[in-house]
């Protein structure tokens, strides 16, 4: 398991980023994302993943993150600071289970097939 610092992802460009998270997770890694994705990076990561699936060696990716928080305040919304992405877990689909998430506690299975 590899604990992504936002410092990290930040100097990555966004393709750059999705490169190397479905890398990583195709050598069997399961990734921590300090901050996450936005949702366009997420919904490039399950396009790019769908083009990579080969049954007998890349069944996909399992992800998972908090609820995004907004914020509400003046100075929030003024510097369209409203939406902030929060922890992400990627993983193998098949090493990788979610059993349970809500607000602040994603509980997950991880197995070692």
């Amino acid at each position: 398991m590899d604990l992504l610092s936002e410092d990290k992802l930040s100097m990555m460009a966004p393709v750059e980023k999705i490169r190397f998270i479905i890398d990583e997770v195709k050598r069997g890694k399961i990734l921590v994302l300090e901050k996450g994705l936005t949702p366009q990076e997420q919904a490039d990561l399950i396009e790019m993943t769908m083009t990579n699936i080969d049954p007998e060696d890349f069944s996909g990716i399992e992800m998972e993150s908090y609820p995004t928080k907004s914020d509400n305040s003046i100075l929030g919304k003024l510097f369209k600071k409203g939406i902030r992405t929060r922890l992400t877990v990627i993983g193998p689909a098949n090493k990788l289970k979610t059993l349970r998430k809500d607000r602040d506690l994603i509980t997950a299975l991880v197995s070692n097939k």
